[in-house]
């Protein structure tokens, strides 16, 4: 006779319990970076939206950004950290390929040695993978606290005179506490990828280069690279169908929106997909690109963060948050928002 098998724990929901953000404490304007690339504030501004950027200096690493945010997301959602069970991490710009992230800054932020930790690199879809994953944790039982972090300092693989990114990246992290509930706070996670269009977001050399560079030869570091003008077509023709997947299978309508948290790409790509997606007029929409920049895998957390902390959007309202971007990676859902924001954070 075969013995039956018993569930970790009984299935329950999930939602958000607190968020916190940091942001570079450095405010790069357009006019400092428009010399190198020949171009100007007017053009920065009209093709991107953004006036200025925040960075970080050389010796601010991108896990003391991550670890900021992950403290002082644990300490407003209430949540000690011997009681997360499982620390996720989206970043691409963590400067080596192992151990990943997670596990250094689970260590950091005084999380047990039983909590699983992992990173996530799906780019900027990231931190939405990581809140999809999360919340399917929760509710099958393996986890019953889940953070989850998105964390990049972008600024480490800009090339100055790069026209195609580098002058768009910023650098920051935004972090998120998952819970139990009794009520759905997350909705279904819509997401996925097309790597046959893997480089449109790109680097321009990868370690393999170096290990195989000629006795001599130079080879220059690495710095990312986008085509511009396809993820544009990419993300205003296809994204919105996956959007409007989310909405739908959370069982809610684009008129129960109260607030939009695109990935903080482009400001125009921003405004064109508000106008695709059917949204109240009186829509909150994150446009925190404007002055932080586009941080990859942090830009939804951190906006979302930004939203709550300024009293723009408020705890209970119903929020499609959606990262897109290298892979061509996608994830969105909707989620209830939490009443827990931590304060406007600075680093030492």
């Amino acid at each position: 006779m075969t013995a039956n098998l018993r569930a970790a724990r009984p299935i329950t929901m999930s939602r958000m319990l607190g968020v916190a953000g940091i942001r570079g404490p450095e405010r790069v304007g357009n006019d400092e970076l428009a010399a190198a690339i020949d171009s100007s504030d007017e053009w920065i501004r009209r093709r991107t939206g953004i006036q200025t950027r925040a960075r970080a200096p050389r010796e601010v690493l991108v896990q003391h950004l991550a670890e900021a945010a992950g403290r002082e997301a644990l300490s407003v959602s209430g949540v000690d950290p011997a009681d997360i069970d499982v620390v996720i991490v989206s970043t691409v710009s963590w400067m080596q390929p192992t151990p990943g992230m997670a596990p250094v800054v689970a260590a950091a932020l005084g999380v047990s040695p039983s909590a699983a930790a992992y990173d996530v690199n799906a780019g900027c879809a990231g931190y939405c993978y990581g809140i999809g994953q999360a919340d399917a944790m929760i509710r099958s039982g393996l986890a019953r606290h889940v953070l989850v972090i998105g964390a990049e300092k972008l600024s480490d693989y800009g090339d100055p005179t790069d026209r195609t990114i580098s002058f768009i990246v910023g650098d920051g992290a935004g972090a998120a506490v998952l819970g139990p509930s009794d009520s759905p706070g997350i909705g279904p996670t819509v997401w996925g990828s097309d790597g046959t269009h893997a480089d449109a977001i790109t680097m321009t050399h990868t370690w393999l280069d170096y290990r195989n560079a000629a006795p001599g030869e130079h080879v220059e570091w690495p710095t990312a690279r986008q085509e511009g003008p396809s993820v544009f077509r990419w993300a205003t023709s296809v994204v919105p169908q996956f959007a409007s997947e989310a909405i739908e299978r959370a069982g809610v309508t684009p008129a129960d929106i109260d607030v939009f948290i695109p990935h903080q790409a482009n400001l125009r790509i921003i405004d064109s997909l508000v106008g695709r997606l059917g949204l109240r007029e009186d829509v909150v929409v994150a446009r925190d690109i404007v002055d932080t920049g586009n941080t990859s895998g942090a830009s939804v957390p951190l906006a979302t963060e930004r939203l709550l902390r300024e009293g723009r959007a408020h705890g209970g309202q119903l929020a499609l948050q959606f990262g897109f971007g290298a892979g061509l990676c996608y994830a969105a859902q909707v989620i209830e928002l939490p009443a827990a924001v931590g304060k406007e954070l600075t680093i030492e």
